[in-house]
């Protein structure tokens, strides 16, 4: 089948990568003409296990191409999927003007039957607005041209996508005509063959269904921050709690790991706009704005947690810092909580050294070059003569580590741990001062 992928993102370039490996012809459009040159060089401007070697492959076997002339993509194929950004605007809404745009290069260069497909996660009521700027857009060049308007929203998790694509644990469309429904079949065949993963249903539930899942799982890790902190409070450790609420069947143990707060292009985005949306339906939604609040409290543990042991002053204090990204198997800081804690440290005066495996460049993008960062080349660098450890991210490489060299490389034995990495009792063993989220010791009390 031939499928043009408008926008080279996270979203966009999965798809385009995962569809061409099982032979659909596609074409990855991109206005950004130096972006999709630097990925046809093999050079994917942001870090996904398996992706860059999954484009190379469709680059091969001449099932991936791509451009930057909106005609070209949307002459060449008949299933045009929007995947560009709806970041979030000042009100928390999605702003839509990604979307609208590509809409209006449809309209403007369709010749013939089109499905266009909203993949990017989109306010309800977005398949309705596509298709009347499109409408629009037909009847300015008084052309009478059949098209549909779908959702087929993305179910991605950054630093798994590749594999979520290649193996989704469902597909829904929203699409209204039964020869959609068919050719959608046809165009996820390959991914369907264990059992049947996909649902259809209308285009405004298949967009509600997008928001309300990211919101669930937002909710979860607000849920489980709470009584993390409660445990602080009362002497309880949230990670047998966790382990004791997670056998109930009902709750499971996914996405109730205590931490420092949720971050990434999705959930923070998804949950104000869901918010958003309710309040313009007249909907007196309570549950979502305190998920929000929480999170943005929750993400201020950390700094808090090193200014409880360090003082409100930092002047002359350097903080190591282990972690960036906002989750591990990828270099995305945006939301991240990290960001939060250097901008505290730098503000009380302190001084950072940093590591993370993968969004060093990141971070720099974002900071530059100032004296009171540092960018190091490993993780034993970032701890060298460091007053201590704070851990933001849980890479693997950081959950067994050589804690008497640490001891031996910080100013003074203290780690902040904002993913529960280690043991207590083992920290207590080895006479490190160690804080988790929720352990049942405080920093602000020394108890």
């Amino acid at each position: 089948m031939r499928i043009s992928i408008f926008g080279s993102g996270y979203v966009g370039l999965v798809q385009a990568a995962v569809f061409s490996e099982v032979g659909h012809q596609v074409t990855c459009m991109d206005v950004d003409t130096a972006r999709i040159e630097k990925i046809a060089a093999g050079n994917v401007p942001f870090y996904e296990p398996g992706l860059n070697e999954l484009v190379q492959a469709g680059l091969a076997q001449q099932t991936l191409r791509f451009c930057d002339d909106t005609r070209d993509a949307v002459e060449s194929s008949d299933y045009l999927f929007i995947c560009v950004g709806t970041p979030s605007a000042a009100d928390g809404s999605a702003d839509l003007q990604y979307v609208v745009s590509v809409a209006e290069g449809i309209a403007a260069y369709m010749t013939k039957r089109k499905v266009v497909v909203n993949k990017s996660t989109v306010p309800v009521g977005t398949a309705d607005r596509v298709a009347q700027v499109i409408s629009e857009g037909l009847t300015a060049r008084g052309a009478d041209i059949p098209f549909e308007v779908c959702s087929n929203p993305e179910f991605l998790k950054e630093g798994s996508a590749v594999a979520d694509a290649l193996r989704p644990d469902r597909i829904i469309v929203g699409a209204r005509s039964e020869d959609t429904v068919r050719e959608f079949r046809r165009m996820y065949e390959a991914f369907n063959r264990n059992h049947d993963k996909m649902m259809f249903m209308d285009p405004r539930s298949a967009e509600l269904t997008k928001y309300a899942a990211n919101a669930m799982l937002a909710t979860k890790i607000s849920f489980i921050n709470e009584i993390a902190n409660i445990a602080e409070a009362v002497g309880a450790d949230v990670e047998l709690v966790r382990k004791g609420m997670g056998s109930d069947p009902r709750i499971g143990y996914q996405f109730i790991y205590p931490g420092a707060g949720y971050g990434g292009s999705c959930f923070p985005k998804d949950v104000q706009a869901l918010d958003y949306l309710a309040k313009q339906s007249g909907t007196d939604a309570q549950i979502l704005p305190a998920v929000h609040v929480t999170n943005e409290r929750q993400k201020r543990k950390l700094p808090d947690h090193v200014m409880h042991r360090f003082g409100s002053d930092l002047t002359g204090r350097t903080i190591g810092v282990w972690g960036l990204s906002f989750k591990p198997n990828t270099d995305d800081m945006r939301e991240a909580p990290s960001r939060v804690l250097v901008e505290a440290i730098w503000a009380a005066g302190g001084r950072v050294k940093a590591f993370d495996p993968q969004a060093m460049t990141a971070c720099e993008q974002l900071y530059g070059q100032r004296e009171d960062m540092t960018y190091c080349d490993s993780k034993e660098d970032a701890i060298d003569d460091a007053d201590c450890l704070v851990i933001c991210t849980e890479w693997k490489a950081f959950w067994a580590p050589d804690f008497e060299d640490i001891k031996c490389r910080l100013a003074s034995p203290v780690i902040i741990d904002g993913r529960n990495l280690y043991n207590p009792a083992l920290m207590e063993e080895l006479d490190i001062e160690y804080y988790g989220i929720g352990r049942g010791r405080s920093v602000g009390n020394g108890t």
